[in-house]
């Protein structure tokens, strides 16, 4: 199996200050797992690239990325909402992450690798058509998705999303549309307060979105019987060409930011299922997005045990 890997020192350019929990820490601790386990030698490397901002008006609102552009501050930082700090490189970054994640998408489609993780920030599933908050710029997957169906025809895309989180940016931009099938499994009542389970989609794209909240302190078993008794009937209904997994470890029960007790095996094993459902229904192609995960020990952890399942 060709696994993919993306990675660079630009997703340390976005800075978002002291004792912020999404900072550039969570790549190095990723990387010095990624060594630990021997696993940068098993990957087929990603090349980033600088997306065009055409490719991400398809998501979100032209003038609103005009607008994050213009807010560029030349030293220290501007708040967007009071958990969501742009430095000088941020838009940059984020445009850089956009970008590799669809060369991976481009390198899956060649043959390439089969699949990929993508160790990105700033994260993305919070980024809605005109709005970047919970620390995100722009919704990758949003963006990898609708690459995708341009370039290569692609008539259903499933996006699975695991961040202890809901994906409100994803939910909201696909919301009307059959031809992206969006799936949340996260804490609920919780940050951003959205995702309730009769939120299933509007007009033509009613039963597309899936959302399944959780109460606090559920963990592998739960997330196991959500995984294996909900999600794999939903996607043998919908086929997909190509799965997009917006991977959040924050679900981790040594997370601080959550009261979530996935264990990093837990992790390992939600992973197969997803990889099982892309070798059932695209010849296993999927792409692994990194959202959440705040806690380094664990991240580093759970991306390696993610990693090395892809891997298999």
């Amino acid at each position: 199996m060709k696994s993919g890997y993306l990675s660079s020192p630009r997703y340390r350019d976005h800075l978002t200050g002291y004792g912020h929990p999404e900072r550039p820490d969570r790549l190095d601790a990723i990387d010095r797992m990624m060594l630990k386990n021997g696993l940068i030698e098993r990957v087929t490397p990603v090349s980033p690239r600088l997306i065009d901002l055409d490719v991400l008006s398809k998501v979100h609102d032209l003038r609103f990325l005009n607008d994050l552009i213009s807010l560029r501050p030349s030293s220290d930082f501007i708040y967007l909402d009071p958990d969501t700090p742009i430095s000088s490189e941020s838009l940059a970054t984020a445009r850089w992450a956009a970008g590799g994640i669809c060369q991976a998408v481009d390198d899956i489609f060649s043959g390439a690798i089969q699949n990929a993780f993508c160790a990105i920030r700033p994260p993305g599933h919070h980024a809605g058509i005109s709005s970047a908050t919970g620390f995100c710029l722009i919704n990758h997957v949003a963006v990898a998705a609708r690459y995708a169906q341009e370039k290569f025809r692609l008539k259903r895309i499933a996006i699975l999303d695991w961040d202890v989180h809901h994906g409100n940016g994803t939910q909201e931009i696909f919301y009307e549309d059959p031809s992206v099938f969006y799936f949340s499994v996260h804490q609920y009542p919780f940050y951003p307060g959205t995702g309730a389970s009769e939120d299933i989609g509007e007009g033509e794209g009613e039963g597309a979105t899936l959302n399944v909240p959780l109460s606090r302190g559920s963990g592998d078993r739960e997330y196991l019987n959500v995984f294996e008794n909900i999600l794999v009937h939903k996607m043998a209904l919908f086929k997909p060409d190509l799965i997009i997994l917006s991977a959040g470890f924050d679900a981790h029960q040594m997370d601080p930011l959550a009261q979530m007790e996935i264990s990093t095996e837990g992790f390992g094993k939600l992973t197969r299922i997803v990889k099982q459902m892309a070798g059932a229904y695209c010849d296993g192609k999927l792409v692994s997005v990194l959202e959440g995960g705040y806690h380094l020990t664990a991240l580093g952890e759970s991306v390696a045990t993610h990693m090395q399942v892809l891997l298999e």
